[in-house]
């Protein structure tokens, strides 16, 4: 018997997510005003490995004083790297940050933006949260996440198929309306991970929504009339049409915003070509006026080792 939503949901959320996670978001918390819940997510939660970069989603009751604070209210989140020693070991991370007002608007679907929803119908684990019934808040804001998540799935999935063929439909839909980079064939990993996993949220979704029609011999089928279909597809063309001019204006604000993007570069060009950069406190300061000489170097020096290695005849 499938549990209800928030059930699963929680379930996750409150599991135990890695001790080094744990202690991570603990040393974030001094960094941001009024934090009342650090969600913790991404590809380490699934593998653990920690030469990566870990990611989190910083929930504050409010936005930061400032014109960046004005700037914050229309385009959130606000995105930073940090690095920071835990039990003798740097670890690093890209954190983003958003009040729990603007959270929960989005994961109930309110407004054009997919991609709380898309990313938290996806494991995730509530590493820190100010007090239980602020717990309880985060663990029903994720679960709306999913039930968002479920309502797009049954209108752009097939009239009726396994699971997986709703979770694929509407991640693909996702990539494409948030101009994310991804692997052809991502949407699959992420289902492969645990594919029982969303079979039990899609029916759990669906049944708390009155969207459940057939489940049987591993066919779903959601209960949803044309008129339904047609205001939910409608609902999803304004997204995808609205998705990448949202996302092309968050990338423009992050290249003015975002806090350590000097540092976080560096370690990624580093880790990606095995030269180091050096950040310099100007560097820090302006990355994007930075950005064309620390290219015109890194192509010089890679120019210079070519150069090297045909000398030596290697």
């Amino acid at each position: 018997m499938t549990g209800s939503v928030a059930s699963l949901v929680g379930e996750e959320l409150l599991a135990p997510a890695p001790p080094q996670a744990v202690a991570f978001a603990a040393k974030l918390l001094d960094r941001f005003e009024t934090p009342l819940a650090v969600l913790f997510y991404g590809s380490i939660l699934r593998t653990g490995d920690l030469d990566g970069v870990l990611d989190f989603y910083v929930l504050t009751e409010r936005v930061r004083p400032g014109p960046r604070g004005l700037v914050t209210r229309l385009l959130w989140p606000d995105v930073s790297y940090h690095e920071l020693e835990v039990d003798g070991q740097v670890l690093r991370a890209k954190v983003a940050t958003m009040t729990l007002a603007q959270f929960q608007a989005a994961t109930r679907g309110q407004g054009i933006d997919t991609t709380i929803w898309a990313r938290f119908v996806q494991p995730a684990g509530l590493v820190w949260s100010a007090d239980p019934a602020m717990a309880g808040q985060v663990v029903e804001a994720v679960a709306d996440a999913a039930r968002t998540a479920a309502r797009f799935g049954a209108a752009l999935g097939p009239a009726e198929g396994p699971s997986e063929a709703y979770w694929t439909a509407l991640f693909k839909e996702t990539y494409a309306a948030e101009f994310r980079v991804e692997k052809g064939g991502r949407e699959r990993s992420i289902l492969g991970f645990d594919a029982a996993r969303y079979h039990r949220l899609l029916i759990a979704c669906w049944r708390e929504e009155g969207l459940l029609g057939i489940e049987a011999d591993g066919v779903v089928r959601p209960k949803l009339d044309e008129a339904g279909r047609k205001r939910l597809l409608a609902a999803w063309r304004l997204r995808r049409r609205m998705g990448r001019p949202l996302n092309y204006a968050r990338l423009i604000k992050a290249a003015f915003t975002f806090d350590g993007a000097a540092r976080y570069a560096a370690w990624k060009i580093e880790r990606h070509t095995g030269m180091p950069v050096e950040v310099t406190p100007w560097r820090e300061r302006h990355p994007v006026l930075a950005a064309p000489g620390v290219l015109w170097g890194l192509w010089r020096r890679r120019q210079a080792q070519d150069r090297a290695k045909a000398g030596n005849g290697t």
